[in-house]
């Protein structure tokens, strides 16, 4: 454990990212429950109806799931930028960041991922069922990729934007 402590203390970035890794994991497992509720429960019977708006487009119902599809990505989603929020903000940052100053920026990226993360899943699906991927597991491929998109844009913009160093983190 003396090892751990020392490699973390040469390597605290890396390890922040990594804790943030490993504990966004917490929102994943929110994420991937809610979208399994949602599209094996609550949203089933959605699933022959087509839905397009703006670029969401999921009008292949018989492979993106139709409303089904989009309303289970967008709860899955909601659901776990929500966890996530909390988890980041106490457990990798340890951010003392003023609520008030957090919240409306973390909902805007929130807003971002949402929005992409809800029309992504339509246009990965198609490309792993072109690829030859069965239909069954589409839809959690699909999620996998709006997991990986909402890392590669949550990390920088929590650590540099909502919870940053300095001042926020300070409580001023």
């Amino acid at each position: 454990m003396t090892a751990l402590k020392r490699w973390i203390g040469t390597h605290p970035t890396l390890w922040e990212f990594i804790l943030f890794n490993l504990l966004s994991n917490c929102a994943t497992i929110v994420n991937f429950l809610v979208m399994w509720l949602c599209t094996g429960l609550l949203f089933t019977p959605l699933r022959t109806l087509p839905f397009r708006f703006l670029f969401f487009d999921y009008t292949d119902v018989a492979n993106d799931l139709g409303l089904c599809g989009f309303l289970s990505f967008l709860a899955a989603t909601a659901a776990a930028q929500a966890v996530n929020f909390f988890v980041q903000k106490n457990l990798v940052f340890r951010s003392n960041a003023q609520f008030r100053r957090a919240v409306p920026k973390y909902i805007l990226l929130a807003v971002v991922l949402v929005l992409l993360s809800a029309a992504l899943p339509a246009y990965s699906q198609a490309l792993f069922l072109s690829l030859g991927v069965p239909q069954p597991l589409a839809p959690t491929l699909a999620n996998l990729v709006n997991i990986a998109v909402q890392v590669i844009l949550s990390y920088p913009a929590m650590k540099f934007w909502i919870m940053p160093p300095g001042k926020d983190r300070a409580g001023t």
